[in-house]
């Protein structure tokens, strides 16, 4: 249970971390911002499939299949649903919207931060249920490719609050709120996960579907939209292998 705890505060401080960072270097280059995400997608990726979903295919076997395979489609259609349902969180930002000159780009840079928050919840989800598994060498790729994920996540979502008029005060609340979202979800993936050990395979399948999910409708779309696709995907396969090389060395 401490190691439970030490990571959840882990996971969600990484986010604090990226914003504190982010907060130095307000004015990335699309370049190396597209090539952070890029890692970071890449890293995710592989804790999504060697942490979360391969684990869950090994409980069930090869007649339990379907169940591995309903809970990726769940994941998926939960974040897709919650996406659809994102409101408009300009009270957060204590921006005036009726003095405010920019309220498209704050819409949209309120409803990016949100969507990030959202999503934080099933990766704390996926590393509690990790955990709950009891399988510590998996559940640690998936802890340590969230938290190395989140730094940079926590960075890129300074600059746009800042400039669409949000105080840095209330800047680093609301960065910091989306890191809590992550504590708060890997104690109940865990407790949920050893509570009933029959829905653990779903559960993994579910968490790994969310993440799956994030990379492909979020963060390549990302990192491929201002010219350096070429750098953002190697920095993906440069993830995916420091992932599976420590996949490898801590399992």
């Amino acid at each position: 249970m401490n190691l439970v705890i030490i990571t959840a505060l882990g996971v969600g401080g990484a986010t604090v971390v990226g914003a504190l960072i982010g907060f130095c270097f307000k004015n990335i280059p699309h370049k190396w911002n597209d090539a952070v995400l890029g890692f970071a997608a890449g890293i995710m990726l592989a804790a999504a499939i060697l942490g979360l979903i391969l684990p869950s295919v090994e409980a069930v076997g090869k007649s339990g299949l379907w169940l591995t395979a309903l809970g990726i489609l769940a994941g998926a259609f939960f974040l897709n649903v919650v996406d659809k349902l994102t409101p408009h969180l300009h009270h957060l930002t204590g921006v005036g919207m009726e003095k405010h000159k920019n309220n498209a780009s704050l819409n949209k840079v309120m409803l990016f931060v949100f969507a990030i928050a959202i999503h934080n919840l099933p990766e704390g989800l996926a590393a509690g249920v990790g955990f709950g598994s009891g399988d510590i060498g998996n559940a640690m790729t998936v802890a340590i490719g969230i938290a190395l994920q989140n730094i940079p996540e926590g960075m890129v979502i300074i600059s746009p609050m800042i400039l669409s008029g949000v105080s840095k005060k209330r800047t680093f609340l609301i960065a910091a709120f989306t890191g809590l979202i992550e504590v708060v979800g890997t104690f109940i993936g865990y407790f949920a996960a050893t509570v009933s050990s029959a829905v653990l395979p779903f559960a993994l399948a579910f968490a790994g579907g969310t993440m799956l999910y994030v990379i492909s409708d979020e963060m390549i779309p990302e990192t491929h939209s201002h010219g350096y696709e070429r750098m953002a995907t190697y920095s993906l396969l440069i993830g995916f292998i420091v992932m599976l090389f420590m996949d490898v060395l801590i399992g």
